[in-house]
């Protein structure tokens, strides 16, 4: 069995003082080409599905190519995430396709665009929480809103402290996504990141109030100069752009970040390596030729990140603790937040 919860997975993650990048994967390939690199490095592996790419493919093949990879991947332990859940409805229907976690972006509302209230926020994660735990799931929460931080005076795009401490205690999730000026998509800086538009002081001090709940950091690809230069090369038409840097990143871990989402990077990655292949040979329509080299620098991008965050080498050590056994868990408050 290789199927994690994100709560085990964390837990181990924050025992042995390391972080799990979270993929977000639409396709097969993309699929594939994280766990070779899991497999390659023994690393455990977090593969996330948003609601879009779950509409893309549908739930159906999703829940089906999980059990394949299970089946590939046996050895490697692999949490199957619900990322950017924008209601009860929308992780209910995950957890019935056999997702082990779901986030609910209670920051927003329904429509995935409104910035909600934090009342409506606690309201829903508290709601998914009880309904996942009770089937021995995982609960990741957000509070703040994304965005990109010109400066430190538009306070929703920093994660208030003291909400946050208010906001574990009253959902119980097992991660929280927290507002530094992180944000989704290629664009996040228009220049090197530094203290004014990447505030990891704020994450510090939450982690100073919450040293036993694991934060995630949302829109933390690093946008290499590398991939840009690929992308452009062959046609594409993509402005300079700065991600978010590998050290901060590891600045982050080392203050209880545990799990970081990244997609830009695999997108260009794979599309990088598409549009090259397409230049070099207008004559090629095979698409497995084209997926093939997109496919192995996503695994080469995945490695790097495994090691860089201090994953690999743990797939070995963990022994999966199942859903059921979980849920017993849950229900003796054993997993209850610690709050200081």
């Amino acid at each position: 069995m290789s199927r994690i919860t994100l709560r085990q997975l964390l837990d181990h993650a924050a025992e042995h003082q390391y972080g799990v990048p979270a993929f977000s994967v639409t396709s097969m390939e993309q699929m594939l080409a994280v766990m070779a690199a899991a497999d390659a490095v023994d690393a455990p592996v977090i593969l996330q599905v948003g609601t879009k790419a779950r509409a893309y493919a549908g739930d159906v093949m999703v829940e089906h190519l999980f059990a394949a990879l299970e089946k590939l991947y046996p050895h490697i332990p692999m949490v199957v995430h619900q990322d950017h859940g924008n209601s009860e409805e929308t992780c209910a229907t995950a957890l019935q396709h056999k997702f082990s976690s779901v986030m609910m972006d209670g920051s927003l509302l329904a429509d995935a665009k409104t910035p909600s209230d934090y009342d409506y926020n606690v309201r829903v994660t508290a709601s998914v929480s009880n309904m996942a735990h009770w089937m021995g799931a995982s609960v990741e929460g957000e509070i703040g809103v994304l965005g990109k931080l010109e400066n430190r005076n538009d306070e929703r795009l920093l994660t208030d402290p003291n909400q946050a401490v208010a906001f574990v205690k009253a959902t119980k999730v097992d991660a929280l996504a927290i507002a530094m000026g992180t944000s989704h998509g290629a664009y996040k800086f228009s220049r090197k990141p530094d203290g004014d538009v990447l505030a990891m002081d704020r994450l510090e001090e939450i982690h100073r109030r919450l040293p036993d709940t694991h934060l995630v950091m949302h829109g933390s690809s690093s946008v290499p100069q590398e991939l840009q230069d690929i992308m452009n090369k062959y046609g594409a038409d993509i402005k300079q752009t700065w991600g978010v840097p590998i050290e901060e990143i590891q600045r982050g871990i080392k203050h209880g970040v545990r799990k970081v989402n990244i997609d830009t990077d695999n997108r260009m990655a794979l599309i990088g390596q598409i549009r090259k292949v397409m230049h070099e040979d207008p004559k090629e329509f095979d698409i497995r030729n084209m997926m093939k080299p997109g496919m192995d620098a996503i695994t080469k991008l995945c490695k790097q990140r495994l090691e860089e965050f201090g994953t690999a080498g743990h797939a070995g050590k963990i022994k999966v603790i199942t859903m059921a056994d979980m849920a017993k868990r849950y229900a003796s408050g054993q997993l209850d937040p610690k709050i200081q």
